[in-house]
């Protein structure tokens, strides 16, 4: 089973920004547990939505053609809690491609409150350089993904 962590794709840059947001609802069963009486979204699950923003920023850099995966969270540092209700605004940014790794800076919104800055390291791991082979399907950008492109504006194609 995939978690999918973001709701929608608002803005799209091709190649240089991504806007995504996510609706926190007590209809989440992690929150029941996390913490009882005082229900709070994990800082994990915050990573990776702004994991799966990125992810689809760098890998439609290239066209979905390069399997993407998260290698390193280079910095993250939360200022503020996110409750149900609260309506979350992930922005990613990339700062460099190349064609073994992407690194995308981010940050994490509710309203006009900074709740995160979240930098990520991604490697494109058909170029990495251990010479290992992995699959010939991209396991990465699944139908799922797709989803969540839909009525987005894209000059290049879809996962």
């Amino acid at each position: 089973m995939r978690w999918i962590w973001i709701d929608k794709f608002v803005e799209f840059e091709s190649g240089k920004r991504a806007v995504s947001v996510k609706n926190v609802t007590l209809a989440e069963e992690h929150l029941h547990d996390h913490f009882p009486g005082f229900p709070v979204m994990p800082e994990c699950l915050m990573i990776e939505a702004m994991a799966q923003t990125a992810v689809i920023l760098v890998g439609q850099a290239k066209n979905f053609e390069e399997k993407v995966i998260l290698a390193k969270i280079n910095k993250c540092v939360f200022f503020d809690y996110v409750r149900p209700g609260d309506t979350l605004k992930l922005e990613a940014n990339i700062e460099s491609i190349a064609p073994e790794a992407a690194g995308t800076k981010g940050k994490i919104t509710r309203d006009d409150t900074l709740v995160a800055e979240i930098d990520l390291m991604f490697s494109h791991i058909d170029q990495n350089i251990g010479g290992k082979k992995f699959p010939d399907e991209n396991f990465v950008f699944t139908d799922m993904f797709a989803s969540l492109m839909q009525g987005v504006c894209l000059s290049e194609k879809k996962p």
